[in-house]
């Protein structure tokens, strides 16, 4: 009576873990980039946001200046685990308001102003800044 033996070899078994591990080594940084590009429509929505305000605090004041501060109709967006916003640049005719990443986002800094130009001046290394939008992707593109 012949015993008839049932498995994988170890052969098999180094081929199916040689193709996870190639799999995973090219799908990880896909999805963590796919990730973090989600996390930056939080700051630019804000920052967004922050410019109609602005722009609503100046239509009833005549100057930014007061602006950014809670009890106005401008008050800086609050602050979450992903990014902080300041008013750095504030006169009585124009206005930066600033997203600066924290923890996972870390690098990234998105500004705004009075102009309505949107820059990145501050990104990961691997990234690419611009003085004309946000910068959205790796390569640089808005």
């Amino acid at each position: 009576m012949k015993i008839r033996q049932v498995g994988f070899t170890l052969i098999e078994v180094m081929v199916t873990v040689a193709i996870i591990g190639i799999l995973s080594a090219i799908a990880i940084p896909a999805y963590t980039d796919y990730i973090l590009r989600g996390r930056i429509t939080e700051s630019v929505a804000n920052l967004s946001d922050m410019r109609v305000k602005m722009e609503q605090f100046f239509q009833d004041n005549r100057t930014y200046v007061g602006a950014c501060a809670n009890g106005t109709v401008a008050p800086l967006p609050t602050a979450t685990a992903l990014f902080t916003f300041t008013c750095p640049t504030l006169t009585a005719s124009a206005y930066t308001v600033t997203a600066t990443g924290a923890g996972s986002m870390s690098g990234f800094v998105f500004t705004i102003d009075q102009s309505n130009v949107r820059a990145t001046t501050g990104v990961p290394t691997g990234w690419t800044t611009s003085t004309t939008c946000w910068v959205v992707k790796k390569d640089g593109s808005c």
